[in-house]
């Protein structure tokens, strides 16, 4: 699946809006055949105010699309872990320092 483009969904007070979101990184990837990993796929968002948010997609009967906002730390917890990285740690993260290791 392809990260959607038109999304706005309220949560705990906040508008989340996919068109005027920077999408950060995802677990899609063109296999050949298609974008779909095991019939779903979630993707990572920031807000221009900074709010991070995933949206997960999913193809499987029963289940339904979700969005979920996350705290700063569930985001770059999310972004290390998701394969298809659309921008850098630094653009994704602005306000967080990060060390050599």
């Amino acid at each position: 699946m392809k990260p959607p483009e038109n999304w706005i969904e309220v949560k705990n007070g906040k508008r989340y809006d996919v068109s005027k979101s920077t999408l950060l990184a995802g677990d899609d990837y063109w296999d050949g055949h298609n974008y779909e990993r095991h019939g779903r796929n979630t993707f990572l968002y920031r807000t221009p105010k900074g709010n991070y948010f995933a949206i997960r997609l999913t193809r499987w009967q029963g289940e339904i699309d979700t969005l979920q906002p996350l705290t700063p730390q569930e985001a770059v917890e999310m972004f290390e872990e998701l394969p298809e990285k659309r921008v850098s740690f630094e653009a994704a993260f602005p306000n967080v320092s990060i060390e050599d290791a």
